[in-house]
């Protein structure tokens, strides 16, 4: 439901643009808030929100918000899968701020085919350390386009 935490066994999904994952390498500034913009929260999708019957199915569903979302997704773009639990340990546990980051279930009003949308919060512009924890904790990725 819209403003809950999501489960620390659940999962996300980043869309990583092509300069983000240049030669098909992701990097850690796809974790990173945009410096000139007001953003509070970094933008993801919780898999298991799509009820999918694997993960195939769920990146399938993913590669469809995209294509509704994005005018045009790129063809070197990619999608970082991470576990809640592993994002928000690694951060914790090893940053010296020991930031708390909350993942949320949060769905844009203004888009109703993304029910999955979601956000990574306590992120601050420019931070390249706890950007770098979370590329470590990168389970899988995908391309992005279909």
């Amino acid at each position: 439901m819209r403003g809950d935490n999501l489960p620390e066994s659940d999962h996300i999904a980043r869309y990583c643009k092509p300069t983000q994952a240049p030669d098909g390498q992701i990097q850690a500034s796809a974790f990173m808030l945009k410096s000139d913009s007001d953003e509070k929260s970094l933008s993801v999708h919780w898999l298991e929100y799509l009820n999918g019957s694997s993960r195939e199915h769920e990146i399938s569903e993913i590669r469809n918000i995209y294509a509704s979302i994005f005018r045009r997704v790129g063809a070197k773009a990619k999608i970082a899968v991470l576990n809640v639990g592993d994002v928000r340990g690694k951060v914790l546990t090893e940053n010296e701020d020991r930031r708390n980051l909350e993942v949320i279930h949060d769905p844009k009003e203004d888009e109703p085919s993304d029910p999955s949308h979601s956000g990574i919060y306590n992120l601050k512009p420019d931070d390249e350390l706890i950007a770098e924890l979370i590329l470590e904790t990168v389970l899988e990725d995908y391309p992005a386009r279909h």
